[in-house]
């Protein structure tokens, strides 16, 4: 079982940035890790991910150019990072890892954009 756990969500004002991290229990190898967000009364969407074998990455048409996902493997941490914060980008961000037969799911780090 991989404990996944996020941090540095907080209070941002329109424009600013935050830089979020997914620290894992043990390694990523093999996992594709991604982030996903979930804003008051809406479903859960899909931010951004990159893929441990080889380093791909893939972002929701929403986010790209301002948001970066990166990994540290030797910190088994995944970063998304966050300009140009908008007040849509608002939402609670869960870390997400996946490999076939696991699906892992942090508890989610709040982001709060002030306009």
């Amino acid at each position: 079982q991989v404990q996944l756990v996020e941090s540095g969500g907080g209070l941002v004002q329109a424009g600013g940035s935050l830089r979020l991290s997914c620290t894992a229990s043990e390694r990523f190898r093999g996992y594709t890790i991604s982030w996903y967000r979930q804003a008051p009364g809406k479903g859960r969407e899909f931010v951004a991910a990159i893929y441990w074998s080889g380093g791909t990455t893939n972002y929701a048409e929403s986010v790209k150019g301002r948001f970066t996902i990166s990994g540290d493997n030797a910190k088994n941490t995944v970063a998304l990072q966050m300009n140009s914060l908008k007040p849509e980008d608002a939402a609670i961000y869960y870390c997400n890892a996946r490999a076939t037969g696991y699906n892992y799911w942090g508890q989610g780090t709040q982001v709060t954009v002030s306009s």
